[in-house]
């Protein structure tokens, strides 16, 4: 079957006139109050190995490994004495930057990693195989022989898997599959983390007539586990409009829509999006979220190429605490660590809703990467720059400091190739 897919121009009929979400944004709740934040170091660290081709989509950091995937198929040592074939994935020592031997063999895209039991990893992207067995979008790869873990049965009937993430013994994954083991799920589904059986209480029944197929761009839990927000190309869920955006109360069986909605995403951007949200993540408190999008337009009105905050416990229909605004380059990836919000794609400037690709009045230059005040939404001081390419597509948090994959070579204004870390300023 072919399925039309088409802009959110589908939606016009039900936008909101000049939805003036940025200019009128929610008030902050009571608890917000200003406060210095700290970041991260703006000098990478050294001993980060290199990527020599392709770009970065997932990392994921599992006990002292932290793993990468994406489309590549070469690396070397953080001197570039050696290099090594590693087709989508590859992994390497948190605390010297070694090359492991972990190297399955991946014939497709690598979109999104989360950390398994027992020394495994969750895989998941638009691969077909993996080491020659089939192996459609979702695996669980055993770190220390890179070999598929025994047991977990799961894979999608086809599309792609883009968001993965676990929470109390399940396994949650989102992409434009639909079904898991010939259930049928449509972009989101809750599966077993040991046997990846599918869960018969959890069904999102997300839903997209307008725009003709759903597709799951990227889920967040909340770090206490009792809230799951979904982001994406989907209008419904159930009955319920929910435009690019819901959330799930998890804390009953089964699992149903939270009393959350938000019409910030229904106003259009340029045309042919299917969906502009690119990423979200909650905060270390779980009292607040962050969504990052694209959509190549700019204007206070609207929430393309932004990065805007949310509450997590807001009820009925909700608007943004506060909207950055880039001036219309989009933004791909979000990691709230530390009391700072960072983002990263191929930006130029924050702090300008009124740029046009073009720096508007109060606009700062944030070539790339740049960090957020989550009180005020206010790019703060750290300014490290980078080659800006694509943009970055993943951040990830360790002990020593803040990761960072990319399509580049060039951060904080050294060689580091498509990955580096900005180490924690202790």
């Amino acid at each position: 079957m072919r399925h039309r897919v088409v802009s959110l121009a589908a939606l016009a009929a039900m936008a909101l006139p000049a939805a003036v979400w940025a200019a009128q944004p929610q008030a902050p709740a009571e608890n917000l109050k200003p406060r210095d934040v700290r970041t991260v170091a703006e000098d990478p660290a050294d001993w980060t190995p290199h990527i020599l081709d392709g770009e970065v989509h997932a990392l994921a950091v599992v006990g002292e490994v932290v793993v990468v995937g994406g489309d590549f198929t070469r690396v070397s040592d953080n001197l570039g004495t050696e290099e090594y074939e590693r087709e989508h994935l590859f992994a390497f020592d948190l605390h010297t930057g070694a090359v492991l031997d972990f190297a399955p063999e991946v014939d497709g895209m690598v979109y999104s990693l989360t950390p398994g039991p027992d020394n495994s990893v969750f895989v998941g992207g638009a691969f077909e195989e993996i080491d020659e067995q089939d192996q459609r979008g979702l695996a669980r790869l055993d770190l220390a022989t890179g070999e598929l873990v025994e047991g977990f049965d799961a894979s999608i009937n086809w599309g792609d898997v883009r968001g993965l993430s676990v929470s109390d013994g399940w396994l949650y994954l989102g992409g434009s599959f639909t079904a898991v083991n010939d259930v049928p799920r449509r972009g989101l589904a809750r599966l077993d983390v040991l046997t990846g059986e599918v869960d018969p209480a959890f069904d999102a029944r997300l839903d997209a007539p307008e725009i003709g197929r759903v597709k799951v761009e990227d889920i967040a839990i909340s770090p206490s586990g009792d809230r799951l927000l979904a982001i994406g190309a989907f209008t419904r869920v159930g009955s319920a409009r929910r435009v690019q955006a819901a959330m799930f109360d998890l804390t009953g069986n089964p699992s149903k829509a939270a009393n959350w909605s938000t019409d910030a995403y229904v106003p259009l951007c340029r045309e042919g999006f299917d969906t502009y949200m690119r990423a979200a993540d909650f905060s270390p408190d779980g009292d607040y979220f962050v969504i990052v999008t694209t959509g190549r337009l700019s204007g206070y009105e609207i929430n393309c190429d932004t990065a805007a905050r949310f509450e997590t416990y807001a009820t009925g229909k909700v608007r943004p605490t506060w909207v950055n605004h880039t001036g219309g380059d989009s933004l791909y990836a979000v990691e709230i660590v530390g009391g700072a919000v960072y983002v990263g794609g191929h930006q130029r400037w924050l702090d300008n809703p009124y740029g046009m690709e073009s720096a508007g009045p109060g606009a700062v230059e944030r070539p790339g990467v740049a960090a957020i005040n989550p009180v005020t939404g206010m790019a703060l001081a750290w300014n490290p720059t980078r080659t800006r390419g694509v943009g970055v597509r993943a951040f990830a948090t360790t002990p020593l400091g803040l990761l960072v994959g990319s399509d580049t070579d060039e951060l904080g204004r050294e060689y580091h190739g498509r990955i580096g870390l900005f180490p924690r300023l202790d």
